[in-house]
């Protein structure tokens, strides 16, 4: 076998997400906990790999996620175990065990992996943020979830989003429509794509979901579900209608919005960003789901969530130039042209005080430090050469803001640095994340 020196590149459908694109990232995340948290949510993790029973029970058998897409392996045990494809099942299922008290809302940001054909946004391992709320039936609670999103979604700076809502009614409405889709779809099989055409018997909601010309030219008169709801679904649907518009949180209606999960029932919802090519466009979707619990072995317990794709909504971000990357600037820099002590012990005692600092090392020349400092963005350069070690002083030079290079005491070095940040950041009216 011949020796294959090529370097390793990331697998297929994967990507590096490296810095500064990375501080966006966390950014990101900062905001939507704090979105989340200030209407009581609390973040939970769950393993990335999970019982494969999981996903089959709460997903569905006949789903297209389960079917094709889901990466399941057989551990050393002999376990059939399977990475996560999405968000919710496992959160349910880790309720399940634990049984915390309800109503439980929690939210996570995880990675989901799906073999699928990697394309703008959508990759084999893609990463999820999300809320689920478990307990309540109350209608007020998927206004919640829903307002909590657009309102995470505008604070990026995002406006050219929508959303579209539905209900997809439970078990009382829900198998009469059934039965009134497939009969629609049998009559117009021939017209259908091929595979949904194949699958219509087994999940005939796929087709009204389905982006291909052929369905949709086949379902454009389909029954939609809301002519089709109970009475209590009816109510239902209303009580989230009314509470979007009291809270001037936008919306259409949909009759094609269908979730292919078997888990869902009554509102579904999902936003998409209209700056990316409408195939790809979804942002974040979700909806309630109150059979779940009882599918992974639970008490029948309501529910309801949203998962939000960070690559696609960074894209859409993109898209419209907002939330660009935006790393906390560093305060100091420190230049030492004597042995490198001074930055060694100056940087940690900066550190200490809970300030931002770094250096160069390797004893590199006065010309390279500096061309260091400016790659860094930090406030401000911190100059010790043979004159300052001397007479123990440190040399503070402006790097943002401009301004005039002082003197300062050694001892004096902290609070100098902390002044110099705050009068800076007067003059910007902006404060990096993470500092005192």
């Amino acid at each position: 076998m011949s020796d294959d020196r090529t370097p390793p590149r990331a697998p297929t459908g994967t990507h590096d997400v490296l810095w500064p694109e990375s501080s966006r990232w966390e950014a990101l995340l900062a905001s939507f906990a704090d979105q989340v948290e200030r209407s009581g949510y609390g973040l939970a993790h769950t393993p990335i790999f999970e019982d494969v029973r999981v996903f089959r029970r709460g997903i569905g058998e006949s789903s297209e996620v389960v079917g094709k897409e889901m990466y399941e392996f057989e551990d050393r045990g002999g376990r059939t175990l399977a990475l996560r494809p999405e968000g919710t099942a496992p959160m349910v299922r880790a309720w399940v065990q634990h049984r915390p008290p309800l109503p439980w809302k929690a939210w996570y940001a995880t990675p989901a992996f799906r073999y699928e054909r990697p394309q703008a946004g959508r990759y084999r391992q893609h990463h999820q943020l999300g809320v689920e709320a478990l307990g309540p039936a109350d209608p007020d609670l998927d206004v919640e979830v829903i307002a909590m999103a657009d309102g995470f979604f505008r604070s990026l700076g995002l406006t050219s989003f929508g959303l579209r809502i539905n209900s997809m009614g439970d078990g009382t409405c829900r198998p009469a429509y059934l039965a009134l889709l497939t009969e629609y779809l049998v009559a117009r099989r021939d017209d259908l794509c091929p595979e949904h055409a194949q699958r219509l018997e087994s999940n005939p909601l796929r087709a009204l979901d389905c982006k291909r010309d052929a369905c949709r030219d086949a379902t454009h008169d389909a029954p939609g579900f809301a002519e089709h709801l109970c009475v209590d679904c009816q109510g239902h649907f209303a009580r989230v209608r009314a509470g979007l518009d009291a809270l001037g949180v936008p919306y259409v209606l949909d009759h094609r919005l269908v979730r292919g999960f078997d888990y869902y029932t009554r509102t579904t919802f999902e936003f998409s960003s209209a700056a990316l090519a409408s195939a790809q466009n979804g942002i974040g979707g979700g909806g309630r789901y109150d059979g779940l619990v009882e599918m992974l072995g639970g008490p029948p317990t309501p529910g309801i969530g949203i998962g939000i794709g960070m690559e696609r909504l960074l894209l859409a971000c993109d898209a419209e130039g907002v939330f660009p990357p935006a790393p906390a600037p560093l305060d100091a820099f420190v230049v030492d042209t004597t042995d490198g002590s001074a930055a060694r012990d100056i940087t940690a005692e900066l550190r200490s005080a809970g300030l931002g600092a770094d250096r160069a090392f390797d004893g590199r020349s006065m010309k390279a430090q500096f061309k260091a400092a400016d790659r860094s963005g930090a406030r401000l350069v911190l100059i010790v050469g043979p004159d300052e070690a001397a007479s123990g002083t440190v040399s503070l030079r402006p790097l943002l803001g401009g301004g005039d290079q002082v003197s300062v005491e050694r001892n004096d070095l902290v609070v100098a640095v902390l002044a110099a940040r705050e009068a800076m950041l007067a003059t910007t009216g902006s404060r990096p994340t993470g500092t005192v």
